[in-house]
């Protein structure tokens, strides 16, 4: 009995801070994120990115941060809106989770169309009270 009521008293002590982010949570900060991107929002992409952003790319390369954002920010490329497909969230903890999913980007580069699907995972983290994209691993997946 007294074991019990001391896991009790643990459970009710615990704090809200200790429980993992929700789902809705990250899906909320993951579609910020991808909106940002599709439409070449420079000052929310910036914002939403780690200053230590460790970024895999779809060609296999580690990439900077700054790389990140002048790859999406490109004048020459435009892109049509993207459904994710599959999507995942995984709550890390109370200020962090994976997001991820395919993805068929579609639009013009240089005039001429192209269509891409991309595997990601997304980890974000929340510093300082706002979410921060912390790593990203892009991989081309061909075409079927």
């Amino acid at each position: 009995m007294k074991l019990l009521l001391a896991a009790m008293l643990l459970v009710i002590a615990a704090p809200a801070a200790a429980r993992d982010v929700s789902v809705d949570e990250l899906r909320r900060v993951a579609d910020r994120f991808d909106r940002a991107q599709i439409e070449q929002d420079r000052a929310t992409l910036e914002e939403m990115l780690a200053d230590d952003l460790v970024f895999v790319g779809s060609d296999g390369r580690r990439q900077s941060r700054q790389q990140f954002i002048d790859g999406w920010m490109d004048p020459a490329t435009r892109y049509q809106p993207i459904t994710v497909e599959d999507p995942y969230f995984q709550p890390l903890g109370p200020d962090s989770g994976v997001v991820g999913g395919d993805v068929i980007l579609h639009g013009t580069s240089n005039g001429q169309p192209f269509t891409a699907r991309i595997r990601f995972s997304d980890i974000f983290r929340r510093i300082g009270g706002r979410w921060r994209a912390v790593h990203i691993q892009a991989t081309r997946v061909p075409a079927q």
